[in-house]
Order: structure tokens, then sequence, then C-alpha cells
């Protein structure tokens, strides 16, 4: 017998005990009512085949099976014994009887144990049956949320795997079947999308860091191209202000020699040649040592086309041997109120960069226009070419410092800066326009000379 059986068992037993002092003081209280304290005239049977009173009365008790009744007298004779069984059962003895004593006789009920045992037993039953129910209902209802709830857990744990992976995308935006377990979902989601956000910052900053690496690599390089021209530069000067000398003899000695009347007519045309020549030559490195100077000067009146002439002077040979017909038209009447040197910088600046832009075209459509004219505030000068032009993307960036289209090694971008702060120190103006042939237009506009005062 389990324990809880045993318990049930016991408490049913009091029950039982309780029922039998309750029918004892039931029967006592008839024969105090019925047989006015004497209880010998319910005992008497009236005559053959019928039953006492008190049989009759306790027959409407309707005793359980194996019961019995005892009255006793007061000295405890046995005056009376009802046993509602005809057959004793093993436990019939009067165990749980109550007396009650009442008068000079005593009324005691026996009621068999079997009834607590049996109660006992249906109880027990149906605590097994109620438990084994609830347990069913409860392994049920598991069942049903762990079939729902796994798959939720599934599912974050392949989001967790694809994060641990490296993959930050947006994760699937699954039900949950539970509360809770949103708030997990929700969870995860944000920490997701804040290491996506710090995963493209970092990238964006290492992004930036490279280019400014590359940037630096780049000025470094620039640095040592501007030195090494500026070492150039003042190795041109040395080397003009070397060579003027010796032009000046050879041009001075073939006059001479071309005034002798001794020489033949074909000697004095060689002379008036070499004569031509080296003071060409001559006006070439005087050009080359202006240009290669290095000083400040303040600005003075400029004569335009003299500008001109000695940057076409200095291209003219390239310009020949790349096919590129040049064409000028002049028209400025005014001086320029500049300096000589840097309005040379500009120009030869713009045509050079002429010159690298046509040398794609076919060589009958090399061109290269050089126009100057008067305006209201100054005097302004264009370079246009035949090339292709300036996309309309590089335009706003073209006087920026270190930015070219050109390959590696054909530009340094610092052209164009150059010369935009050369006419912002004059006080004129640079820019930029499609030319009439498609080509690029680069101009310039410096203020005018002062008109001279008498």
């Amino acid at each position: 017998m389990t324990i809880a059986a045993t318990s049930a068992y016991q408490t049913q037993m009091g029950f039982v005990n309780t029922e039998a002092e309750d029918l004892a003081r039931t029967i006592a209280g008839f024969l105090d009512v019925s047989g006015g304290g004497n209880p010998d005239s319910l005992l008497e049977t009236p005559g053959p085949g019928q039953a006492s009173k008190l049989n009759e009365f306790l027959d409407t008790l309707q005793l359980t099976r194996g019961s019995n009744v005892i009255i006793a007298d007061s000295a405890g004779r046995t005056i009376f014994l009802k046993k509602n069984s005809a057959v004793n059962l093993p436990d019939e003895p009067t165990r749980g009887a109550a007396g009650l004593r009442t008068r000079p006789w005593t009324v005691s009920v026996g009621l068999p144990t079997v009834i607590a045992w049996n109660r006992a037993i249906r109880i027990y039953r149906g605590t097994v049956a109620i438990s084994g129910v609830a347990t069913l209902v409860i392994v049920i209802a598991q069942a049903v949320f762990l079939r729902r709830l796994l798959p939720a857990l599934r599912s974050l744990e392949r989001s967790a795997d694809r994060v641990g992976a490296g993959d930050l995308g947006v994760p699937f935006e699954e039900r949950m079947p539970a509360l809770e377990l949103e708030h997990v979902r929700d969870a995860f989601h944000n920490m997701v999308e804040k290491l996506r956000v710090a995963r493209d910052e970092i990238a964006r900053q290492v992004e930036e860091e490279r280019q400014m690496r590359v940037e630096l690599e780049s000025l470094q390089q620039q640095v040592i191209r501007q030195e090494r021209l500026a070492a150039i530069g003042v190795l041109v000067s040395g080397i003009a202000h070397e060579l003027n000398n010796p032009l000046q003899a050879i041009s001075g000695f073939s006059e001479l020699l071309s005034h002798d009347p001794h020489i033949s007519d074909q000697s004095k045309a060689d002379l008036a040649l070499i004569h031509q020549e080296s003071t060409r030559a001559g006006g070439i490195i005087r050009n080359l040592s202006r240009f290669g100077r290095q000083q400040e000067s303040r600005p003075v009146p400029v004569d335009i086309a003299e500008v001109l002439a000695s940057v076409i002077e200095l291209r003219q040979r390239p310009l020949a041997e790349q096919n590129i017909h040049l064409e000028r038209d002049e028209r400025a009447t005014k001086a320029a109120h500049a300096v000589f040197t840097e309005l040379q910088q500009v120009v030869l600046n713009f045509v050079i960069n002429a010159e690298q832009s046509v040398r794609a075209r076919d060589p009958g459509s090399r061109r290269i226009i050089l126009r100057t004219c008067d305006v209201e505030d100054g005097v302004r000068l264009e370079v246009e070419d035949s090339g292709p032009g300036v996309s309309s993307e590089h335009e706003g960036k073209l006087f920026q410092p270190f930015f070219t289209t050109k390959p590696v090694g054909e530009g340094t971008g610092l052209g164009l800066s150059v010369s935009y702060g050369i006419m912002r120190s004059l006080g004129g103006r640079i820019g930029y326009e499609r030319g009439k042939q498609g080509g690029a237009l680069f101009y310039f506009i410096v203020p005018a000379a002062p008109a001279a005062t008498s």
C-alpha cells in the first residue's frame, strides 16, 4: 500500500468512526423517545413473523452490510444484538465502533472497516486518474509549445551562425510563439544593425585612410617632381647664360664676314643663314633664361603679343614635329598690367595642355588657335584646341591642385592650379569653356595697364 493510499484510508477511518457515533446517538434517541426510557417494549416481538419496533427502525436506517448494533445494560450484558449480515466479513469486528451511554443502558454501533477501505480506494483511484490526466495534458501542452518554440529557436540559431560567419545582412523577420522571444529577436536584430553600422563605419574609415595614403604618396611624388623641375630650371638658366656668349660671337662674326668683299655670293648667303639661326637661337636662350628665373616682380605694362611670341618660339619645333597647325588671331591693343614671366607660364601651360589634347586626332585635324582681344576691364587671351574636350564631370575639378586626366608621367596636375593662383595674384580671372570645334577652350582675363599720363 502506498503512502497516499494509507493516508486516505486513515482519513476515511476517522469518517467511519464519526458515522458510527452518529448512528449510535440516533438509535439511543429513538429508544428514549419511543420507549420512554425502557427499551424492553421496543425489543419484544409482537408475534410470529413480526419484527420488533427496534428492528423495524433499524431496517429504516439501512445499515451497511457487515455492520452490527449492540445494546448492553448497566452491567455490560448484551440485551440486544443485530448483525446486518448473514455471513461475517473478514474485517467485520467492530473496530471503528462508537458507543453512547444514556440512562442505564448503552448503545454501540459497529461499521465494517471495508467502508473506509473502499472509500480510500475510490479517492486514491480518482486522484491517480486526475493526476494522470493532468500529466497527459501537461505533456501535450509542452509538446505543442515545443513544436512552436523549437523552429523559432532554430531560426535565431541560424541567424547567430550567419552573424558569426560575417554575414550582417538583414535577418529574416520570423514570427515568434511568445512575446519574450519576440523581444529576444528584436534585440538580436538591433545588435546586428549596430554591428553593420559599425562595420560600414570602419570600412569607410579604412577607405579614407587608404585614399589619404595614396594621396600622400602622390603628393610626395609631385614634390619630388617639382624639386626636379626646379633643379632643371636652375640648370637651364645656367646653360642659357653659358650658351648666350658663344651664340653672340657666332652671330657677330657671321655678320662681319658677310661684309668682306672678297667672299663669294654663296658664302654670303650661308653667312646670312648662320646669322639668322644664331639670332633665333639667342632669342630662344633669352626666353628660357627669363622663364627659368625665380624672382618676384611687380606688375608692369606687358605686351600680350610679345608673351605669345615668346611661347610660340619655345614650342614651335615640337608643334611642327607633331603636325599641329597653329593659328593666331591677335586683336588686343591694350597692354596688360601683369608680370611677363607669369603670363608666359600661364600661356605655356595652356599651349602644352592643348598639344597633349590634340595628339589623339588625325594629323590633318590637329589645330590650336591663339586669340587675344580687348575687353571692358582688361585683356583676354584664349587657347582653343580641336581635341576631345573635358567631360562635364571633370570641369569642376580642373583648377584643383594635383587633379589631372592625363596618363601617369605626362602631367603633374599643378599647371592649371598654378595658373589659377597667378591670375588671382594679378587680379584677373581664369576659366574653361567648350570650344566651337568641340574641344577645350581655356582663357584668362588680366587687367589692362593704366594709360600713361603726360
